[in-house]
This record gives C-alpha cells, structure tokens and sequence, in this order.
C-alpha cells in the first residue's frame, strides 16, 4: 500500500493514478475519514486527561458525598473513552479498507490506456518470426497430431479448463523446468520449490483478493487458506514480518510452483487449449531490493526472460504495460509475447511472461523492512517479480514456431539433452 501520508499530501496525483488504472476508489471518503480519525484521537486523550485528573482528586475529597460525586464522573468519562473508541475501531476498518484499495503510482513513462491494446512495443526478440511454406497448425491441432495432450481426461477428473500432458511434452515441460532453474542459479538466484497453498492475509498482502466475486484464487472451504496464483505469492510472504540487513541486498529467489486461477470468463477462440488453464507450472523470480536498486533489477529481469526466449528461439517482443493493465501492486511492468503462428487468424503475439517492479507497495502491506548500521529506525524494501518460464505458454510457443512441413516438431537445441530427442513425431 501507499504510505497514508503520501496519499493525503498528493490527492490529486492519486485521484489521476486512478482513473489511469481504471479503478475506482473513493479517496475523498478517505481524506474524510482520515480527519475524523484524528479528531477522535483527540477526543479520546482529552476524555483520558480529564479523566486521570477526576482520579487524581479522588483521595482530596472533603466527604464520602464529594469523593462518590468525583468517582461517578470518572467513570462516566471513562465510559465516554469506550464509546469513542468503539467508533474509531469501526472508522479505522473502514478506512483501512479504502486504504487497501488504493493502487500503487505508476511510473511515469507507462503507457496511459484502460487495457493491454494499449501497451506499447518496446524491442523484439533476437529470433524473426518463422515463415512457413505450409499452413501451421496450432498446439491443439499438433497436440492432437502427435497424442501429447488429454484434454478430455483432464476435463472428466477436474472440469474444463485441467489437461493431462502426455509423451513427449511431459519431458519437454521437465525440460524447460530444468533449463530455466539452472539458467537462474548461474545468475545467483536462489532456488526453492514453494507451497502450493498460502494464508489468506499473505496474498492480500502480495495484492491478490481471496474472497468476493472479482476473485481470481481457489480458496480452501472453512480456511483461511486459498491456493497460489504464482509463487510471486509465497516468494514475497516468505520473509513478512521480517527486518533485514542493508548489506544483504538485493536478494534473488526462484520459486518453482503450481498456479491455480479460476479464469473466470476467459474462454475463447485465442485463449483455448493450454493457453488460459485453470492449473499451471511457473518458475518465478523475485527479488527483495533498496529503493535505489529496484529499477535496475526490474531491466535485469526482464533481460533474463529475453535472453531465455532467446536461447529458446522463439520469436517475441516486449511491450511497455499500459496502466490499465498493470495491476494494483506494480509501478511498473514489462510483458514478453511470444509469436504464437497458430493463434488468431495467421499468427499472434501472446504474453508467456511479465516482469513487475512493485517499489514498497507490497513490503508496506506485509512490512518487511531493512536496517542500516549506525542509523537508528527501518525502511521498506522494495519487491520485484518475474516469470522465468510458464510452462504451458512455452510449450504453445515452442510446439507452433518448431513444426515441420512433415508435421513433426524440433526440439529447441538447449533442451534436447533433457527431451532425449531432436523432435516429436
């Protein structure tokens, strides 16, 4: 979350920032709230003193009549401190609640614009988009062609929107796992595989909503449990609560996870097979950094997700997100899109990674913090995140750019030794 005094000092930016994501928030209420607040505490310690002085004068009393008249008044300010106080726990949760609410800033060269048709291309990839002397077929068709996807079976056990993966693509996911966890512990990430499952209070904190119908998490019934969209999740709430040292920063984690997202509402001709999936495996990087590093490392990311597409050869661009699309925690995010030949009518772009500087907005919510030696208090850290690889975007991507005339697929070079083989089919 913003701090509440930013917020209150920068009302207009607020309001703007706002209306830039597309998201509504009564910030006016807020401001309102916020001096209510105050003037009940204020109430509050003036009832307080007035009453510790009532005390004071108990024993000075002339006669039992004086000293029961001073005790009744006492206990009718004290009396007046628990009214006043239940008022400012119901004004706090209220304000709490907007305060919640509100979206991190934006940096200021996002692109403006209410959803990702505005984002903006920023560079393409190393790898030119494949031309094919054949019509291509998409991953549905080629997981079809060569039984590399039960989509029947997995519909029958969990419902649609759940898969199996079959043959060949089974090791190709290992495959793409182990490359991308050994790609991240060369550039001194430290690898971890999370939990599936985090506590309610964590994912609010990282930003996501487990509860109300706006939700996109599983949550576990008679809990305060809700399975992990991303480990971006559990990577962040790992250290909640934590003070740490200057000298350790940044830190470098990759989290390999299961994702659960209901995806509500998200079928469709370019969203079908493995491309929007209820449950999904993700290797995500997350970094814990100084305010004066985070729009460093948030380059650093997003030039460690190209030069995996790249060793991958896969066609991609990256695009700066658009404010409407950049969620409530991130100052700033870069998307990759990966050439995908089979989507849409002859070919798209579709996103198979991100990458989010989110500043202290999440830290604030979970307060983590960091110390400096010699200096007395703490400040927050700042979080950022990325996806080293989705694996069910990966496959679409690598299964519609590596296919064949003859219908079979190449293996990318860098993953064979995990595959065993050179192609599929």
């Amino acid at each position: 979350m913003l701090d509440k005094k930013f917020v209150l000092a920068n009302t207009d930016a607020i309001k703007k920032n706002c209306l830039d994501r597309g998201m509504t928030v009564d910030i006016e209420r807020f401001v309102e709230l916020e001096q209510e607040r105050r003037e009940l505490q204020d109430a509050i310690e003036e009832l307080n003193q007035q009453a510790n002085a009532i005390s004071k004068t108990i024993g000075k009393a002339k006669d039992d009549a004086e000293r029961q008249e001073r005790i009744a008044e006492g206990k009718s300010l004290r009396g007046s401190v628990a009214t006043k106080k239940e008022e400012l726990t119901k004004l706090t949760d209220e304000l709490d609640v907007i305060h919640a609410q509100i979206p991190n800033m934006a940096h200021a060269d996002a692109p403006i614009g209410k959803d990702d048709k505005a984002n903006l291309e920023i560079r393409r990839g190393e790898t030119p988009i494949p031309s094919f002397d054949f019509t291509p077929l998409d991953h549905v068709a080629l997981a079809e062609k060569h039984d590399l996807i039960d989509f029947e079976g997995g519909s029958q056990v969990a419902g649609h929107g759940f898969y199996y993966l079959k043959n060949d693509l089974v090791f190709l996911e290992m495959a793409l796992v182990q490359y991308a966890l050994q790609f991240l512990r060369d550039e001194g990430f430290t690898p971890l595989t999370t939990p599936d499952l985090a506590r309610n209070e964590i994912l609010a904190g990282i930003g996501f909503n487990p509860r109300g119908n706006e939700t996109n998490i599983y949550s576990v019934e008679n809990s305060d449990l809700s399975l992990v969209a991303t480990a971006e999740i559990t990577l962040g709430g790992m250290l909640a609560g934590k003070t740490l040292d200057k000298e350790e920063m940044p830190l470098r984690f990759c989290g390999l996870s299961h994702c659960f997202r209901t995806e509500a509402g998200a079928h469709g001709k370019a969203t079908r097979g493995i491309y929007r999936v209820h449950q999904f495996t993700k290797l995500e990087m997350f970094v814990y950094s100084l305010a004066e590093q985070s729009d460093a490392i948030l380059e650093e990311l997003c030039t460690i997700e190209q030069r995996i597409f790249d060793s991958l050869g896969i066609p991609y661009r990256v695009v700066d997100t658009a404010t409407g699309d950049l969620g409530a925690p991130a100052y700033r995010k870069y998307d990759l899109e990966a050439w995908m030949p089979g989507r849409g009518e002859g070919g798209e772009f579709g996103e198979v990674t991100s990458t989010s500087n989110c500043t202290d907005y999440q830290a604030r919510r979970l307060n983590i913090r960091y110390r400096t030696k010699g200096e007395k208090g703490t400040k927050f850290l700042h979080t950022l995140n990325g996806t080293a690889v989705a694996t069910t975007r990966a496959i679409i991507a690598i299964l519609e750019n590596y296919q064949q005339a003859d219908g079979s697929i190449l293996i990318p070079p860098v993953l064979q030794k995990w595959v065993g083989k050179e192609k599929i089919g």
